[in-house]
């Protein structure tokens, strides 16, 4: 925009200007007042050309005008004579810079420097909004990183709370496995001496046998809680040929449980094995509430045996199945006493055996047990 009264000297102006900038140029002009303050209403200009005396305005009064709506626009006086003192006050003011009409020479370079520094300045205020706005996000994401240190804290915090309590309840939990086994070993010593007493007075029967059978399951079932509770594992396994079927009518017969006429033989611990398939057995009674709904079957398969304890209880759910046979795990699902079926899985393990638990059609959990069968060269005595 170009304020000037004289139409020789805005030609003159042009002139100076057309072919000396790198951009288009078009060049508003206005005369007075009246027509400044409407063309700065009606757009925003990229620099503006003021003369510095005008008949009814002066250059000064129109800077401030400018200044006032478009603060950012460069203001060029171009005037015919203008003293030092006017001219420094003019600068003073904030007015961009000033050119005599006669050094129009001096015109298109003051114009480009004019613009090159509002795109410097505009760069330097992007740049500086920038950095706020980046110094706003980072200052925002360290806040966030100190709140999530402190719920990381705190969450480690209830976790070593936890931990310590889980070990408090596990060194009770041995401490009543070991004081309870030691506790219960002697009246089962007692037991044992009432009925070898009781041998020798009436004589042998199979009911003394039976009870003689128990209480020797009982005392090795005592021994392995004591072990477990310091944390060793199932021992004195003693191998040799044995009738398998007839160790499973066995246990049928002591809990009132249907098994298998079959006689299969393997390789074992009979001892061992009767206490496994009597916590299997137990626990499928316990659960289910009545005897009637457990059965046990077995069958051949590839180089093994396969005995299935099958109960029609509530289930083993899919979450408790990884669990069941931890250490020291109680469930009320598993109907796990905590260390029965751990007992069970270590001694199926020692005998190169696999056991597991899967849904029962029909309702309820059946455990399998797997054994290898005697190899033809097997020699044990």
């Amino acid at each position: 925009m170009h304020l000037e009264d004289n139409e020789l000297d805005h030609e003159l102006v042009l002139f100076h200007l057309e072919g000396e900038l790198p951009w288009p140029t078009q060049v508003t002009r206005v005369e007075d007042e009246a027509g400044f303050r409407s063309a700065l209403l009606g757009g925003r200009p990229h620099l503006i050309l003021s003369d510095f005396a005008l008949p009814t305005y002066d250059g000064l009064s129109a800077f401030r005008a400018a200044h006032e709506l478009l603060p950012n626009v460069p203001f060029i006086i171009v005037t015919g004579a203008m003293g030092e003192e006017t001219a420094v006050d003019t600068l003073r003011e904030g007015v961009t810079d000033y050119i005599l009409k006669q050094r129009l020479e001096r015109l298109s370079p003051a114009v480009k420097r004019a613009i090159a520094e509002v795109d410097a300045q505009v760069s330097r205020e992007l740049a500086e909004q920038e950095v706020r706005e980046l110094n706003r996000s980072l200052q925002a994401r360290l806040e966030e990183v100190e709140r999530l240190r402190n719920v990381a804290e705190r969450q480690s915090q209830r976790l070593e709370i936890q931990a310590r309590q889980l070990e408090e309840a596990l060194n009770l939990q041995k401490t009543f496995l070991a004081e309870t086994s030691h506790e219960l070993r002697t009246p089962l010593t007692a037991l044992h001496g009432y009925l070898r007493r009781a041998e020798r007075e009436v004589g042998g029967s199979q009911t003394l046998q039976d009870a003689q059978r128990v209480a020797e399951n009982m005392t090795r079932l005592v021994n392995d809680l004591l072990q477990l509770s310091r944390g060793e594992l199932v021992q004195s396994i003693e191998m040799h040929f044995m009738n398998l079927g007839q160790l499973l009518r066995q246990v049928g017969r002591d809990f009132g449980v249907r098994a298998p006429e079959d006689d299969l033989e393997v390789v074992g611990d009979p001892g061992r094995l009767t206490q496994v398939f009597v916590n299997l057995v137990t626990n499928a009674i316990r659960v289910s509430g009545r005897a009637d709904l457990v059965t046990i079957e077995a069958g051949l398969r590839a180089g093994e045996v396969e005995v299935r304890v099958v109960d029609h209880g509530p289930g083993v759910p899919d979450h408790i199945k990884p669990r069941i046979f931890d250490k020291f795990y109680r469930g009320k699902e598993a109907g796990s006493a905590g260390l029965g079926l751990t007992i069970a899985q270590q001694v199926v393990t020692a005998h190169g055996g696999t056991i597991d638990v899967v849904d029962t059609p029909g309702g309820g959990a059946t455990f399998r047990v797997r054994l290898p069968l005697p190899e033809e060269d097997d020699d044990l005595g």
